[in-house]
């Protein structure tokens, strides 16, 4: 059974900074390409990043690049979502997922979401 559980979400200042983690069991983690979601209130939920099973190739949407940082860590099976320069239009749940692949990022496992909250 494929578990996801997100953590470090929180309340945080624009132009702060917030480091998600996604904890992952239950399959091969290595193997998979990894990403972010997130879906503010009363919205569709939308792709922020995603990261190869390797580590080795990364994409963001545009209005996260350079502010968002995905990554990894095989060994502890953690994938990272690192969020920089927070601005009020970041709130959102974000969710981890495992993707199809990072050419085509939809998600076939997801975590439950972890809330984060940017104050102006």
């Amino acid at each position: 059974q494929v578990q996801l559980v997100e953590s470090g979400g929180g309340l945080v200042q624009a132009g702060g900074s917030l480091r998600l983690s996604c904890a992952a069991s239950g399959r091969t983690f290595s193997n998979d390409d990894m990403g972010w979601f997130r879906q503010a209130p009363g919205k569709e939920r939308e792709f922020v990043a995603a990261i190869t099973w390797s580590g080795g190739r990364t994409i963001y949407t545009d209005s996260v690049k350079g502010r968002f940082t995905i990554s990894r860590d095989n060994v502890k099976n953690t994938v990272y979502l690192q969020m920089n320069s927070l601005k009020p239009e970041d709130t959102a749940v974000y969710y981890c997922a495992v993707v199809a692949s990072i050419h085509s990022p939809r998600g076939v496992y997801w975590g439950q979401g972890t809330q984060v909250t940017v104050s102006s």
